[in-house]
């Protein structure tokens, strides 16, 4: 009898704590979201991104001159005197998050025909540390009360909630406090607003169980709070977000959703109305905004999702367009490759920094594109037709753009890079790189960019010969010079070679690949460890495939911002965003901040650092992407 006594205790309390449990996020929250971030477990999530390699790098002990620095000058600068500004401290509700922490976002009867505005929800668990929660918000509310600030106290479904009462001028201010030259520097960049009315705004704060709920809307909270109660008119059960919850959200220690359609519609709805009460002045070159949306494609895109995981032996990340096979157009009829074979080809070096293929018919790509431009402006297709039909034919009246370089393009882009030559900003902004166009004949698309070379207003397209090939050489528009210096002139070298026009402003890089045929060096797709990266990411036959050396990356990057730390500050110091802080007086206001001279040696944190590979994979329900960096074998136990 005892025993079964305490079997039934037993039973009683674990159903007692599975109805204490709160729901995960597609549970709690709403049908009606139209947009959530979310940590489902930040404790869970919290330990292990305190192993992933960039938080074991951040905690390293050759960091810590760096890290010391910025830290203190973040703490001392922004924490403070916001702290100070709000009457709260960060630290009290730091620890306190211990399962799901969730942003959101609700429809709130917003459709962009009428005055309704979207809600916004910010929901934290702090499961065994509620107490602590409620000992801070009661803190939190005697403060605001002792400010002379105004709040409401109400009750939702039972549960008593403080609405803070306050005028957007008076937040304006406090962060005016914390950034004194918010709008300094540069008003170009953020011209003032006259005249803006200051509007009252309501911030609806309270706890419920272990749950701090953070509001802007009661109705958006009482949902919530009838979801934690048992209810099922939850986020799970709307269809949009339902298809990318098992194959994306399902394990994710993070993700993101977003419902574009219905946020799309509703910002159209607005566009139509400004158009339309500016008497067609918002509409441009006479074009709707639906028109123009539509040419381009964007309102096929129903959702956006994305993810983030640990794998155990590395990260994991996905990002997925939402936009059936049915309703691409536009730009998204553009990005959907084909499912062909993207492996490095055998003349890519194993000492690529980056490599990306793509497998795109360039033909149906120009044609898409120049039916995206005239559906959008229509009055642009008699001049497409123009330029096109009469490209080149100054120079030569046999020349056809259409026939010459349209109709020769192939299916196949493919580009790498390798680490910059020199450790100088203007280097690592330009690495040496090679871009390879796929034609099934090559040597004719190469003549004809050298027709539309030919009325470029550059000099003249030069030729010479190389190893039996042509190499063309055309000057390009010179980029600006760093720190407002001379102009940087640059020239584009190009030749036709193995079923590709390969095209780069580094001869030395084009000369290379003209010499692949020869080389005995060891190449990309025999890297270690590269395709069992690449099996995790969908392999490299789905039509698009990138890889990176991180390692090779971050060296060039880490060596280059030691040795420039000095001209960088100059450079942030006479740039407009320098004076949105008020750091435009002295370059030395940056270092105060990041002082990139004390960075260690790339040697002492290569360890930290290995490779990623992504790919893309084109369904009939959408475009997917996954970036997968395996753990480096350094840090393996």
């Amino acid at each position: 009898m005892k025993r079964q006594l305490q079997s039934l205790g037993l039973l009683l309390a674990c159903a007692f704590t599975s109805l204490a449990a709160t729901p995960p996020p597609e549970k709690l929250l709403p049908a009606d979201t139209v947009a959530v971030f979310t940590i489902p477990d930040y404790a869970k999530a919290s330990a292990t991104w305190k192993q992933v390699p960039a938080s074991l790098l951040w905690a390293d002990a050759s960091m810590k001159p760096f890290k010391d620095k910025f830290m203190g000058k973040f703490q001392s600068d922004l924490v403070e005197p916001m702290e100070k500004q709000l009457g709260i401290k960060f630290a009290d509700y730091s620890n306190l998050a211990q399962g799901q922490m969730t942003f959101a976002i609700l429809a709130n009867g917003w459709d962009g025909a009428t005055p309704k505005e979207p809600g916004f929800l910010f929901i934290m668990d702090a499961r065994d540390k509620s107490a602590a929660l409620k000992t801070n918000l009661a803190g939190l509310k005697n403060k605001w009360v002792e400010s002379g600030k105004q709040l409401r106290v109400e009750k939702i479904r039972d549960i008593e909630f403080t609405t803070l009462l306050f005028k957007s001028d008076d937040l304006k201010k406090s962060l005016s406090k914390v950034f004194p030259k918010g709008n300094a520097g540069d008003e170009a960049l953020e011209p003032p607003k006259p005249g803006a009315e200051d509007k009252k705004m309501e911030l609806i704060i309270g706890q419920s169980d272990s749950l701090l709920i953070v509001g802007t809307v009661v109705k958006d909270i009482e949902k919530v709070l009838a979801s934690q109660a048992g209810g099922t008119a939850a986020l799970a059960e709307n269809p949009a977000f339902a298809s990318s919850y098992g194959s994306m959200f399902r394990d994710a220690q993070m993700y993101g959703w977003a419902n574009t359609k219905a946020i799309l519609d509703a910002a159209l709805k607005l566009m139509n109305k400004d158009a339309a009460d500016q008497k067609g002045g918002g509409a441009m070159m006479g074009m709707k905004p639906d028109k123009l949306l539509s040419a381009i494609g964007i309102n096929g895109l129903q959702t956006v999702a994305f993810n983030f995981r640990d794998t155990g032996d590395g990260f994991m990340m996905g990002f997925n367009l939402g936009v059936p096979e049915s309703q691409r157009r536009g730009i998204f009829k553009i990005i959907a490759f084909e499912k062909k074979d993207a492996n490095p080809p055998p003349f890519v070096p194993a000492d690529v920094v980056k490599f990306s293929r793509i497998r795109l018919d360039l033909q149906k790509t120009w044609a898409t594109l120049e039916t995206a431009i005239t559906e959008a402006i229509p009055q642009a297709a008699g001049f497409i037709k123009l330029v096109v039909d009469n490209a080149g034919k100054d120079k030569d009246p046999n020349f056809d753009l259409r026939k010459n370089l349209i109709a020769n393009l192939g299916d196949d882009v493919i580009s790498y890079q390798r680490a910059p030559r020199k450790q100088t900003l203007a280097d690592l902004n330009s690495p040496p790189s090679l871009i390879l166009i796929g034609s099934p004949r090559a040597e004719q698309v190469a003549s004809a960019i050298k027709a539309l070379g030919a009325v470029m207003p550059q000099p003249k397209v030069k030729e010479r010969e190389f190893l039996g090939r042509t190499v063309y050489a055309l000057g390009m528009p010179p980029t600006p010079g760093p720190a407002g210096g001379r102009p940087v002139e640059r020239t584009l070298h190009y030749a036709a070679s193995g079923g590709y026009v390969a095209m780069s402003t580094d001869i030395a890089m084009l000369e290379e690949f003209l010499r692949s045929g020869d080389s005995t060096g060891k190449a990309l797709k025999d890297v270690a460890g590269l395709n069992d990266a690449a099996q995790k990411v969908g392999g490299m036959a789905n039509g698009m495939f990138g890889y990176e050396n991180q390692a090779e990356s971050a060296r060039a990057l880490v060596e280059t911002l030691k040795k420039e730390s000095g001209t960088l500050a100059n450079l942030f110091g006479a740039s407009p965003l320098a004076g949105q802080f008020g750091m435009e007086d002295s370059a030395e206001k940056l270092k105060d901040w990041v002082d990139f001279s004390l960075l260690p040696s790339f040697d002492q944190i290569a360890k930290y650092f290995y490779m990623s590979v992504g790919a893309g994979a084109v369904t009939p329900e959408g475009i997917g992407f996954k970036v997968y960096g395996p753990n480096p074998p350094q840090l393996k136990k």
